[in-house]
């Protein structure tokens, strides 16, 4: 027969049973702004400091639009170009910290201010860095027209006729632009720099033929590899790519140490509220995690990532750490 419970026990059973369901409540809500409105409640704003078109504005895309579905809310890509990525990235820095504001922050960011202390923002002061999106190598790329089919033949060109081979680049202190300063200076030769407001716009040029070669995102320059229109000689990354085995890095065909990697994240204004972040962030990780979205980022070149606001920010000091040396050791300066 049951034993009876004594009104002392119903009520700690009672207040038991209440405690649990109110902390589950409390962990079942949505984050909130300062205004106690659940979050998000309206669309968001990621800025894209790149050209529409290129590497970076086209991951943002996919990316976004995968969030997009797990956060239940509209987000409205804004691409503001220039300055190798400074204006957008400054726009976003001095929006208001509510969460509906994003910024694609990339692996040229930490370059552009160890090149210059005229940057009008300070990454780990003025940004939360969300998450890591992705991570891929630059792809080292000729004009069919270019009578080279490996780096060697290419640096024989340059070093058989000086200043006449012009590469392109997303803009001044950009990767793509310290990866041609540091083939040149590797290998003594005399490149000449050309600086777009974006990868997309260099990358029309190289087609045309008005660009000697190029170092491409693999997200745009895959398609047009396979289909004949440009020539890849290598990748840019220490090692070889899992998604492109049969190119050999730069550093492999005989240039030591030669390493450019890329990557992109979400960032946000620095004071964004940190229950808005971790929403942010485990909606982006979930996105990341879809098996669909991780496999048309590995056939573009990309591994995806998705990993912790900590995680990413260490990244970026270190990406800080990394070139502020190079550039002190090499001399490397901004046109």
């Amino acid at each position: 027969m049951p034993t009876a419970l004594s009104v002392g026990s119903v009520t700690a059973l009672f207040v038991a049973c209440l405690h649990v369901c109110l902390s589950a409540s409390v962990m079942a809500q949505p984050a909130s702004t300062s205004s106690g409105q659940a979050y998000p409640t309206k669309p968001i704003r990621w800025i894209s400091p790149f050209a529409a078109g290129g590497g970076t504005d086209l991951t943002t895309r996919l990316v976004a639009q995968r969030i997009a579905e797990v956060i239940g809310q509209a987000i409205v890509i804004d691409n503001r170009i220039g300055a190798s990525g400074n204006i957008g990235t400054e726009i976003a820095a001095r929006a208001p910290a509510d969460g509906y504001t994003l910024v694609t922050i990339t692996a040229s960011h930490p370059l552009n201010q160890a090149l210059s202390e005229r940057i009008p923002y300070e990454l780990l002061r003025d940004f939360v860095h969300v998450t890591q999106m992705t991570t891929q190598p630059y792809i080292l790329l000729v004009h069919p027209s270019i009578n080279a089919q490996s780096v060697k033949d290419l640096v024989a060109l340059a070093r058989a006729a000086p200043r006449t081979l012009h590469y392109g680049t997303a803009g001044i202190g950009t990767l793509q632009h310290v990866g041609g300063m540091m083939l040149a200076q590797m290998t003594g030769t005399e490149l000449m720099h050309v600086p777009y407001k974006g990868g997309a716009p260099a990358l029309v040029d190289l087609l045309g033929g008005r660009l000697q070669f190029f170092f491409g995102v693999p997200v745009s320059t895959i398609p047009l590899i396979k289909a004949g229109k440009l020539r890849s000689l290598a990748v840019t990354s220490l090692r070889r790519s899992a998604v492109l085995p049969e190119l050999p890095s730069i550093a492999e065909t005989g240039l030591t140490g030669y390493s450019v990697d890329n990557w992109y994240g979400i960032g946000a204004p620095a004071k964004t509220p940190r229950d808005v972040v971790a929403r942010l962030n485990s909606a982006a990780v979930r996105a990341l995690q879809v098996a669909e979205l991780r496999e048309r980022l590995r056939q573009d070149g990309a591994d995806s990532v998705g990993n912790s606001t900590a995680e990413f920010t260490a990244i970026v000091r270190g990406d800080l750490e990394r070139w502020r040396k190079q550039v002190r050791d090499s001399g490397i300066k901004a046109e």
